[in-house]
């Protein structure tokens, strides 16, 4: 039916047009961010869930250097003391010559020197090492290191989860028996020697157990990185898809949206043309 005043063809053309126009312009933005989710109204639920996944997998990113760190400090810590027991064992080995009386007085003054160097060092391991700016096991003065408290580190992305390490009795056991190398000394004949001997093994004991303590927590944390490390890659693979475009799809859509707005075009022009065919009735 021709009229005047309505024209079907038109507005089922317009609409058409319209219609592909507004898939277009979504398929062209995915298409540009690469992501299939730009705005709430693209997928209500999908958008809520992947902003989780991806509040998530920050956290378990950050929590992931946050092991590394703790890791690297323990590292330093537990290197110090690797150096103390190489310097016990030393002087094991002065205490031990020390202790026997085949030794004469110049001997004896040469092992002692030898033995108030190497205390000499122990203080300045236990004092001046440090993870930044901060030392680890006693500061200057006797100030307290920053294991003689108890560390929390946050190793994941919920607030459960957490490892607190307390070494702080442990370092003060070992601080204890390093302090008994400096009460006396091996230049006192072989008693004073035999007696040092007992005082080097009890600050091997304790430099073992907090090293043996370091290690434990040490192994820990790299089974919490690998374990974490398999958690962020699966999240990271649900959010991709659930917010990721498909780039083979939204390119297939774009094309045959692209072709349905032109073709609309097209019949929108010869649907404006039946006016004419109505004037050229009445002429």
């Amino acid at each position: 039916m021709l009229t005047m005043f309505t024209n079907s063809a038109a507005m089922s053309s317009t609409n058409s047009m319209n219609r592909a126009n507004s898939a277009l312009s979504t398929a062209m933005e995915r298409l540009g961010t690469g992501k299939r989710i730009n705005s709430a109204a693209d997928d209500a639920a999908g958008l809520q869930i992947a902003t989780r996944l991806d509040g998530q997998s920050r956290g378990m990113g950050v929590a992931q250097n946050n092991i590394a760190k703790a890791t690297a400090m323990m590292q330093t810590a537990e290197g110090a003391f690797d150096e103390v027991n190489n310097i016990l064992f030393r002087m094991k080995d002065l205490a031990t010559q020390a202790a026997d009386d085949t030794n004469n007085a110049d001997d004896r003054t040469a092992l002692q020197t030898e033995f108030t160097a190497l205390n000499a060092e122990l203080n300045n391991i236990m004092t001046n090492t440090s993870y930044g700016t901060e030392k680890l096991l006693t500061g200057a003065s006797g100030a307290a290191g920053k294991l003689t408290k108890e560390l929390q580190f946050q190793i994941g992305a919920s607030k459960d989860e957490t490892l607190k390490v307390n070494l702080s009795g442990a370092l003060g056991t070992v601080n204890t028996a390093l302090g008994k190398l400096t009460a006396s000394g091996i230049s006192g004949g072989a008693a004073a020697g035999n007696a040092m001997l007992e005082n080097v093994t009890k600050a091997l004991d304790a430099v073992g157990s907090i090293r043996s303590d370091l290690g434990a927590n040490i192994n820990r944390l790299g089974h919490t990185a690998a374990n974490l490390a398999n958690m962020k890659d699966n999240t990271d693979l649900n959010l991709g898809t659930i917010r990721d475009a498909d780039f083979a799809e939204e390119g297939s859509k774009m094309s045959r949206q692209n072709m349905l707005m032109q073709s609309s075009q097209m019949m929108l022009k010869q649907a404006n043309g039946m006016g004419q065919m109505v004037l050229g009735m009445l002429g």
